[in-house]
């Protein structure tokens, strides 16, 4: 089953982290919205198949900090 989440993220400023953060979520099978304004990522997720902890865990291995 497919869910959606918002995730607080610290430290995103331009493409190249919208970039980052997506790319980081990919291969988890995972999809990422990044808004910069909000220093939200909205995340699109198979919750059967990967946790929101590892989504977090990706996040923050590209350099950003996460908040519940």
């Amino acid at each position: 089953m497919m869910k959606a989440e918002v995730i607080e993220v610290k430290g995103m400023s331009c493409e190249h982290c919208v970039k980052a953060v997506e790319d980081a979520l990919a291969p988890l099978g995972a999809r990422g919205e990044v808004d910069l304004a909000a220093g939200t990522v909205k995340v699109t997720y198979n919750e059967s198949s990967v946790s929101l902890e590892a989504i977090r865990e990706a996040i923050e291995e590209q350099g950003y900090e996460t908040s519940a």
